[in-house]
């Protein structure tokens, strides 16, 4: 878990290709501009790392906090991280 937002700075653009512990699925190449791939990288990161710095080099926080609502993650680790930043559970709307 990171510690602060402030702390993640991943990319915000361009294409992006995740670390094979991260994303096997042969898919792993993201283009950011896409917005289902933009998130469907989010889902993988948050649901896949065990690291920190692979949220610092993955994750970019105005991108979390903006796809925070729409973001598909289990009931448990959404919880983990709204416990852990508050500020992105105001922003949750049905999204589970």
């Amino acid at each position: 878990m990171a510690e602060t937002l402030a702390a993640l700075h991943g990319p915000t653009d361009g294409t992006v290709t995740l670390s094979r512990h991260l994303d096997w699925s042969g898919h792993a190449e993201y283009d950011l501009n896409r917005p289902t791939r933009l998130a469907s990288m989010y889902k993988v990161v948050l649901t896949e790392t065990s690291t920190v710095e692979d949220l610092h080099t993955w994750l970019n926080a105005d991108l979390l906090r903006r796809l925070w609502p729409t973001l598909w993650l289990p009931p448990q680790l959404r919880q983990h991280w709204e416990d852990a930043f508050p500020e992105l559970a105001p922003t949750r709307s049905n999204a589970t």
